[in-house]
């Protein structure tokens, strides 16, 4: 099995490199749901009420105004990131181990590949790239926030310039649906190939 990350920073387009990899008919796990998925599980929200019992709204986490506390104040951000991150590192080393025996490439799309450590476990790292006007109108629209929540959000992770001097292949988003698919489709031959 060859595990490939496809990741980059918050609008860069790595959720559509995704999209246009298992349209070419390959599984690729998105460790994004995974968190999404976290904030229904009783056991998860119970320690989010603990440490942030502001948060909390008729039973559940309120993530925007959970993602307002822990962008400003980055001590509450290592409190949350101490939640998911353990989780998400077992998780994705069992999805790793049970898929072991694929004999194709198998896919992970994953924001935080860097931070959680999970690159060593990757034969080959793609990163999303755009330059930065795009990447802040496209989160600002798909989110509906302020240029300034989302340089909160943008200066908290790793910059996509050290993502970018890091990967094994770098694919430009900011261009048409039809080029950037065949930039994906190369891509996808040339790590089957290697």
């Amino acid at each position: 099995m060859k595990l490939i990350a496809v990741t980059g920073s918050i609008g860069c387009g790595k959720t559509t490199i995704a999209k246009i990899i298992r349209e070419q008919g390959y599984t690729v796990f998105d460790v994004d749901a995974w968190v999404r998925r976290m904030y229904f599980q009783k056991s998860f929200i119970m320690q989010i009420a603990k440490i942030f019992p502001d948060v909390m709204e008729n039973g559940s986490v309120n993530k925007r105004m959970l993602r307002n506390i822990v962008f400003n104040d980055s001590s509450k951000l290592k409190k949350l990131e101490s939640l998911t991150h353990p989780f998400l590192r077992k998780y994705l080393k069992y999805v790793i181990k049970k898929n072991s025996g694929y004999d194709d490439c198998f896919f992970i799309d994953v924001a935080l590949l860097y931070e959680l450590g999970l690159d060593k476990y990757c034969n080959f790292v793609v990163v999303a790239d755009v330059d930065y006007e795009t990447q802040k109108q496209r989160v600002m629209k798909r989110d509906s926030i302020k240029a300034e929540d989302f340089d909160k959000i943008n200066n908290v992770q790793m910059s996509n310039k050290i993502k970018k001097e890091k990967a094994d292949i770098v694919i430009d988003t900011g261009k048409s649906i039809n080029l950037l698919k065949l930039d994906v489709i190369t891509m996808i031959d040339y790590v089957k190939g290697f």
